[in-house]
């Protein structure tokens, strides 16, 4: 069957290109017009400041709880606690991203959740169960990240800035990731960074930090907001955005997609990573600060870094020290 297609396939082509040869010009249909192409779903332009989250007050972002002695056993959680019902249900259900490459993406090839977020997550599900495969993911939108921990899912890990405003709605794991906000552009633009983009449209995805310290730099960029990164970047590709600025992680996720970008631009802000949990589940923070602990003595953070983030951030010497408040 497939020699047959190929046969007929080809005789077609060869009818169509006599038929070309033989028909008046004057004869042919007129050539459609092009067609803008559609915008993202959800794109607002210029973008609205963030509303969820309440005024800034005064904290150290980086300090989390204090684990509780050493870790138990996999399969030996304390009874009553957090760590238990997730171990008598079965699974770890965790917030994530499915569309940050290098953090929280489908592997097209094997459909597969990968990234520096989820095998932060498979390292809490094996320390709870001795299985890192125990664990159903939810995909959670920027806007769904404060929100899905009470009652939805037992952690959010989406490459999620630790602010003191966010701390007053959730809880967070110590600093997993030290990031600051840069700038992405094509690799044919001159602006070196966020200081060049004065009235030029800039993207960030809805309800994040980046949204506001687009709206509140000085050079007055005019900042537009999408659903997701991916977003962003389609709006770039399609000139619709003169740049995209985040954190420098999420950046080196799509300039990875899309090697006709560029970040460019030092830091201009601070950015520490946490995973998020519900404000009441504060047993499982600890926990959890305990799994990152040894993480970090046994080299295990390293490993995951180098595997994701190594190629396109650069090597690091250590990973961020865990900093407590009690």
């Amino acid at each position: 069957m497939r020699g047959g297609l190929r046969v007929w396939t080809a005789a077609s082509v060869a009818l169509v290109l006599l038929s070309g040869c033989t028909t008046d010009p004057a004869d042919r249909a007129p050539a459609p017009a092009p067609t803008e192409a559609p915008m993202p779903l959800g794109v607002v332009d210029p973008a609205v400041p963030p509303s969820a989250l309440p005024p800034e007050p005064p904290c150290d972002p980086r300090a989390s709880l204090r684990p509780e002695g050493a870790l138990p056993a996999p399969g030996r959680m304390l009874a009553g606690s957090t760590m238990d019902k997730i171990l008598a249900r079965g699974r770890l259900i965790a917030g994530v991203d499915q569309n940050n490459y290098l953090f929280g993406f489908r592997d097209p090839f094997t459909g597969r959740l990968e990234g520096f977020d989820i095998d932060l997550v498979r390292e809490v599900a094996r320390a709870i169960f001795g299985d890192p495969e125990r664990v159903q993911y939810v995909v959670v939108t920027q806007e769904q990240r404060l929100t899905a921990v009470n009652g939805q899912v037992d952690l959010v890990a989406n490459s999620m800035t630790i602010t003191c405003a966010r701390r007053e709605l959730v809880e967070f794991s110590t600093n997993y990731l030290d990031s600051g906000q840069r700038v992405l552009v094509p690799e044919t633009s001159t602006v070196t960074g966020i200081q060049d983009l004065g009235g030029k449209r800039v993207c960030a995805a809805a309800s994040t930090t980046s949204i506001q310290a687009i709206i509140d730099a000085p050079s007055k960029p005019v900042a537009v907001s999408a659903v997701d990164w991916t977003d962003c970047l389609v709006l770039l590709q399609q000139g619709n955005v003169d740049a995209i600025s985040t954190t420098d992680n999420v950046l080196a996720g799509l300039a990875a997609q899309d090697p006709t970008t560029k970040i460019v631009g030092p830091r201009f802000s601070d950015e520490p990573h946490g995973l998020a949990f519900a404000r009441g589940a504060t047993d499982f923070v600890r926990f959890v600060n305990g799994v990152f602990d040894r993480l970090r003595a046994s080299g295990g953070w390293m490993r995951v870094y180098d595997r994701w983030l190594k190629a396109t951030l650069g090597p690091v010497a250590a990973p961020p020290p865990a900093r407590y408040r009690g």
